[in-house]
């Protein structure tokens, strides 16, 4: 971890240690933004995002914790202001995917999807309300499986479909503040959780399916990420659905 330095901006990445977290990590890092990079259960990971963030010039540090605990979330913003003295951004990557049809997913596995994916989104989102500062941006991630209904993605849909409604009513209820929020509503990502159970043939169909023949980065996601996070201020309470054309 770097020593206490204040910065000019300071973002917080949840889920920094996946491949989509990572890249927005360094993405962010590009545009002069401290990061913290936030990890659930892989630290090593995570260290090497911000080991990534430090060699590229700029400043990095990680700090684990359960999503859908508030107070080691409330712990994360903490250690956020006390390395680099407050929050601007927060890109809150973090969530699950497990798969089945709604006739055969258990209850267990399905609520587990929502406490991660909606009450961490809840979590995150009334913590960034209270401490990012006026200038900021609070960036949550959706899915275009909203738009797509694939089948065996109906409970993770529910989920980010919840996340959909907190991210435009909490844009409203910032009125005054000088805060966006808004999310990013990926298609299908080239990421190990994307790959996770998929034939070579299923992924080879979703690919020729999209209108550029080609499955999205993480580096694609990161871009439309650090465009909320910078120059995009007049672009507020929207769900910005980078998939390249595919829903």
């Amino acid at each position: 971890m770097p020593e206490t330095q204040l910065s000019a901006r300071v973002a917080i990445v949840t889920g920094g240690s996946g491949g989509i977290g990572r890249a927005v990590a360094e993405r962010l890092a590009k545009d002069k933004i401290a990061v913290v990079v936030h990890y659930s259960g892989n630290e090593a990971k995570a260290q090497d995002t911000a080991q990534s963030v430090i060699a590229m010039g700029g400043q990095a540090t990680v700090f684990g914790g359960d999503i859908a605990d508030p107070d080691a979330m409330a712990a994360l913003f903490r250690h956020a202001t006390d390395t680099f003295g407050g929050v601007d951004v927060v890109a809150h990557t973090a969530g699950i995917m497990p798969l089945a049809p709604i006739a055969q997913m258990d209850l267990d596995t399905f609520d587990r999807i929502q406490r991660t994916n909606l009450r961490g989104t809840f979590i995150i989102d009334q913590l960034s309300a209270q401490q990012v500062r006026p200038g900021g941006a609070i960036i949550n991630f959706s899915t275009s499986v909203t738009r797509l209904q694939l089948p065996a993605y109906g409970a993770y849909a529910a989920s980010k479909g919840g996340v959909e409604a907190l991210t435009l009513i909490l844009a409203r209820e910032l009125r005054g503040r000088d805060i966006t929020v808004n999310a990013v509503a990926p298609g299908p990502t080239a990421t190990p959780l994307f790959f996770e159970g998929k034939s070579q043939e299923l992924i080879d169909n979703i690919t020729k399916a999209n209108p550029m023949e080609r499955l999205g980065t993480p580096e694609d996601i990161a871009e439309a990420v650090a465009f909320l996070a910078g120059p995009a201020r007049w672009v507020n309470g929207q769900v910005l659905y980078a998939n390249g054309g595919m829903a």
